[in-house]
């Protein structure tokens, strides 16, 4: 969860103490939230956190395919193999 006091800072702020608030970053997970006039412009995160976001998505992206599988087959909107074979011969 991010802390508004500690996850958001201005440009500034971060150029002179890098450092400090990445590590800051690998210790929370906690993404920075950088600020150019008092507007959030940026959003700066370790590899490593960004890395699992990616793999969330990824892991949710699987089973909302999953769902709309068996939707569909609860729906009975399926079709055979050689019937989707030919379509997507039609879409080269």
């Amino acid at each position: 969860m991010i802390n508004l006091s500690r996850d958001i800072q201005s440009l500034s702020t971060f150029k002179r103490n890098t450092n400090e608030l990445i590590a800051q970053m690998k210790e929370s997970g906690n993404p920075l939230i950088l600020t150019v006039n008092g507007k959030a412009e940026l959003v700066v995160q370790d590899a490593m956190s960004y890395q699992k976001l990616l793999d969330t998505i990824t892991h949710l992206e699987t089973i909302i395919g999953i769902k709309k599988g068996l939707d569909d087959m609860a729906k009975n909107d399926t079709q055979c193999l050689n019937q989707f074979m030919e379509g997507a011969d039609q879409l080269k």
